[in-house]
């Protein structure tokens, strides 16, 4: 079982010749709605992955809400966690070019009411992922409650913020892509020459396995035993919107089921790809057969021990 707690907006995307520069204003002949939100989208993901989720948050009391969450309904995702509130839902404001690439501004609404006594008591061999668009000493009392139960926490820091020192020490996964780490690592002044260095200092302070997303590149996991490497399937780039929240659901569902964290990464980078074949963040979130029928179109991650001098 999987509890997500975090963010649920509704996303409004445009589609541009390129993207604006600053000051620059962009015409475009029309937008598309679509719900989001990276508690939401995660959520999604690991259900459409093949977990069970339950989906902790906020929406506001305007017709944006209901918009939000059919999705979540319409998957079998558990509600009874989420809380109207006075006040907007959170939206994000989606421009992407013809490349797929995008420029994100969110508001927030009342996802920033969210609270974490808002979650159930926690349960053994359960899993709890967290985003970073609810307030972050919400995310920490709810980590360390997490941890107490023995339940597995998964936090994707974005938007990047620092992490609390005796969070970092309990933290068992930590997702972030190359510029988010560095800025958690360079809080704790461990910043490094690199993504490497910053992940390997996060694992030093106490985190399980840091995983570091590099968009075409593939990922990076680090543990203190080892560094896991995966390139990406070659797919047809139309829309990077969600490509991260289906990697980080994929990946929950994946240890929330019990797979070692080869095959959860494994699984990962393929709904990652995948969901960049389609517009909108949730209308492009792959499903488990999708996944398993690239498995094998994919090479594992590679897998390298470090030595007793590289570990730090």
């Amino acid at each position: 079982m999987i509890t997500v707690f975090g963010s649920i907006n509704l996303d409004l995307v445009t589609l541009v010749a390129r993207l604006p520069g600053p000051g620059e204003t962009i015409a475009t002949t029309h937008y598309d709605t679509y719900p989001g939100g990276k508690g939401a989208n995660q959520a999604l993901a690991a259900a459409r992955a093949g977990a069970q989720v339950a989906m902790v948050g906020s929406v506001g009391e305007d017709d944006f809400a209901d918009l939000a969450l059919a999705p979540l309904e319409a998957a079998g995702i558990d509600i009874t966690g989420i809380v109207r509130r006075p006040g907007h839902t959170g939206i994000a404001m989606i421009s992407v070019d013809p490349s797929g690439e995008n420029q994100i501004v969110a508001a927030n609404g009342v996802n920033l009411d969210s609270l974490a006594s808002q979650l159930d008591e926690p349960r053994a061999e359960t899993t709890l992922l967290l985003q970073m668009e609810t307030q972050a000493d919400e995310n920490w009392i709810a980590i360390r409650a997490a941890h107490a139960h023995g339940v597995r926490t998964i936090l994707n820091v974005a938007p990047a913020a620092p992490i609390p020192a005796d969070i970092l020490e309990i933290l068992d996964v930590l997702v972030a892509n190359e510029l988010e780490v560095a800025i958690v690592a360079g809080d704790l002044g461990r910043a490094g020459s690199g993504s490497d260095d910053a992940a390997r200092h996060l694992v030093a302070a106490g985190v399980g396995v840091v995983i570091v997303t590099l968009g075409a590149a593939g990922a990076v996991a680090h543990t203190p035993e080892a560094t896991w490497k995966i390139g990406v399937p070659n797919v047809a780039v139309v829309d990077t919107v969600g490509a991260g929240d289906s990697f980080v659901g994929a990946l929950a569902a994946a240890l929330d089921g019990g797979a070692d964290l080869g095959l959860a990464f494994h699984r990962a980078a393929i709904a990652g790809s995948l969901a960049c074949r389609r517009l909108g963040a949730q209308s492009s979130i792959p499903d488990a057969a999708e996944i398993d029928a690239w498995v094998p179109r994919l090479d594992p991650p590679n897998q390298r021990y470090l030595t007793l001098g590289e570990q730090r």
